[in-house]
């Protein structure tokens, strides 16, 4: 059976928080994301989208009026950016650092190799990982 060919042109990572403010200075002031859009009060909703400039994947984070719980389900959920400079990963995690944000030993040992795995403010988890993805 052949399938209809996917033509999706973005992808969006959504998420709710309650911890809105600390997520949005983790990504953008520590990782080193750009802030691309925003909304507040959309059916009891404000919202944040960050992502890299000119890319069609991202990053959005919401938090409802009554509260957006939002805990971690693992420690091998993880958000995976592949950098290949070895100078920059260590930039960002001594910004993550000063920040707060220690390194913590990955569930998988492979992400040890070559990366640094760091929890956000929810306890999600981020991989800084020296290589290309091929």
């Amino acid at each position: 059976m052949k399938f209809k060919e996917f033509t999706a042109t973005q992808i969006r990572i959504a998420r709710p928080t309650d911890k809105f403010e600390e997520i949005i200075d983790f990504y953008v002031n520590g990782l080193g994301l750009e802030e691309i859009g925003r909304f507040e009060k959309h059916q009891g909703y404000d919202g944040v989208i960050i992502g890299l400039p000119n890319a069609d994947y991202h990053l959005e984070f919401t938090r409802h009026e009554e509260g957006s719980p939002c805990p971690a389900p693992s420690k091998d959920n993880l958000l995976v950016f592949y950098i290949t400079n070895k100078d920059e990963i260590y930039a960002i995690y001594e910004r993550l650092r000063n920040m707060g944000f220690e390194a913590v030993a990955p569930e998988n040992n492979y992400w040890k190799e070559k990366g640094i795995t760091i929890e956000d403010p929810d306890g999600w988890r981020i991989v800084l990982m020296n290589r290309a993805y091929e």
